[in-house]
């Protein structure tokens, strides 16, 4: 039983995964320490709600896959 309903498509997943995973990259080469583990937190999230297809942000603004309703 699903607790959410994907509300992001295809294209806009394969972005999220895409900036996601890049902004993990960049963390770890330009920046050190404790901001690099944050930023590459912040990245991480943005991919798993890519892999998931589901955006709590994009819920509260009334976001769905087709545009907002």
């Amino acid at each position: 039983m699903a607790f959410y309903r994907k509300n992001i498509g295809g294209l806009h997943q394969m972005v999220r995964i895409a900036s996601g995973v890049a902004v993990v990259v960049a963390a770890f080469v330009y920046l050190a320490g404790a901001t690099a583990w944050l930023v590459a937190l912040g990245g991480a999230g943005v991919a798993l709600t890519g892999f998931i297809g589901y955006c709590p942000m994009c819920a509260i603004a009334g976001i769905r896959r087709g545009g907002v309703s």
